[in-house]
C-alpha cells in the first residue's frame, strides 16, 4: 500500500479536493464560491489531495487569515471506506509543514461535538478545544414571521439594493467581531477584502438616520434548499433594542419567499444574547462545533 500527498496544482485537483469534504461533510457542505471567498479572506492557502495507491483518499486545506494573524486554519478530511491507511497523517504533515513554513504560531481546526473519532485524531496530534458552538437550526414549513415593524427610525434594507451602505457595514463589523466570544483576537482586513469575503450572500442591513447600525448575513448551502447565518452583528450603542431580532425575522421572511426550507446557525456558547434571540424565533437544537487549537512545535 501506498500512500502519496500533493499539492493541488490545478483547478480539477481543488474541485475534487472541495468534492471529498461536500462527501463526508454533508450537512457541512460548502460551495466553490464559499471556498474563493475564503481563499481570498487569507494571506496565504493551500489545498492537499491524499491518495492511496492512486486512488484519491482525502485532501486538506489551510490558510492563515488577514483577520487573525498567527492562527492557521485546518481541515483534514479522509473518506470513511480508506481511512486507518495512514493517508489522514500524511496530510496533517504536509499542511503543517506548510503553515510552519508560512510562520504560523498556532494551528485550529473544527470537529462535529458529536464525532469522536474526529476528535480523537486531533487530540492525538496535540490539539485541545478553545471553544464550542451549539448548532441551531430552523425548519421553515410551517413558520410564518412576525408581522412586526422594527425599531422606531430603523429600516431593513438589502446591501444589494444599497451598495453604497458597504462601508457603514464594514465599520459595524470593525465594532461587533471582536466582541464575539473566542472572536476577541479578531483584526480588521482592509475594507476591500471584508466586502469581498465577508459581505457575500444575501446581506440585510439595519439603517436609521442614514447609518448603518447593524446587518446580518445568509449564505445559501449548495443543496439550494438551505442556507446558514453567516453573523448578526450590531453596534454596541444600539444593543438591546430589538435590532439583531428585527434582522433576523426579516431573513426568515425573505428565506420564506425564497422558497428555502431549513435555516442554520452556530453561536458560541457563551454568546448568550444570540441564543436567545434565536431561542425565541423558533430556532431548535442541532449538532453543534468544537473548536480545536494546537501550538505549532509543540509535542
Amino acid at each position: 500500500m501506498t500512500v502519496d500527498v500533493r499539492m493541488c496544482s490545478s483547478a480539477a485537483e481543488e474541485r475534487r479536493s472541495l468534492e471529498i469534504y461536500n462527501e463526508v461533510w454533508p450537512h457541512r457542505a460548502v460551495s466553490a464560491e464559499n471556498v474563493d471567498a475564503w481563499r481570498r479572506a487569507a494571506r496565504a492557502s493551500v489545498e492537499f489531495l491524499g491518495a492511496v495507491d492512486d486512488v484519491d483518499a482525502g485532501s486538506a486545506a489551510v490558510a492563515l487569515e488577514t483577520s487573525r494573524p498567527g492562527v492557521a486554519i485546518m481541515l483534514v478530511t479522509v473518506l470513511p471506506q480508506l481511512r486507518r491507511r495512514g493517508v489522514g497523517s500524511a496530510l496533517f504533515d504536509a499542511a503543517s509543514s506548510w503553515a510552519v513554513a508560512e510562520s504560523a504560531r498556532e494551528l485550529e481546526t473544527f470537529v462535529d461535538a458529536d464525532d469522536e473519532e474526529s476528535q480523537g485524531f486531533a487530540v492525538r496530534r496535540d490539539f485541545r478545544e478553545h471553544s464550542r458552538e451549539v448548532g441551531l437550526e430552523l425548519t421553515l414549513d410551517g413558520v410564518e414571521p412576525a408581522d412586526e415593524d422594527p425599531p422606531a427610525g430603523v429600516e431593513i434594507v438589502s446591501l444589494d439594493d444599497r451598495p453604497d451602505l458597504a462601508h457603514g457595514a464594514y465599520d459595524v463589523g470593525r465594532e461587533a467581531l471582536p466582541d464575539v466570544p473566542g472572536g476577541e483576537e479578531w483584526t480588521p482586513p482592509p475594507f476591500e477584502q471584508f466586502a469581498a469575503t465577508h459581505l457575500r450572500g444575501v446581506i440585510l442591513l439595519a439603517v436609521a438616520d442614514g447609518e448603518v447600525v447593524g446587518y446580518a448575513k445568509l449564505v445559501p448551502r449548495p443543496d439550494g434548499r438551505s442556507a446558514d447565518h453567516g453573523m448578526t452583528a450590531v453596534k454596541r450603542d444600539r444593543r438591546g433594542r430589538g435590532i439583531a431580532t428585527s434582522l433576523k425575522r426579516a431573513q426568515i421572511a425573505w428565506a420564506k419567499a425564497q422558497g428555502f426550507e431549513r435555516l442554520t446557525a452556530s453561536n458560541e456558547e457563551r454568546n448568550a444574547a444570540m441564543r436567545r434571540i434565536n431561542a425565541s424565533l423558533g430556532y431548535r437544537s442541532a449538532p453543534g462545533r468544537v473548536r480545536l487549537r494546537a501550538t505549532l512545535g509543540a509535542g
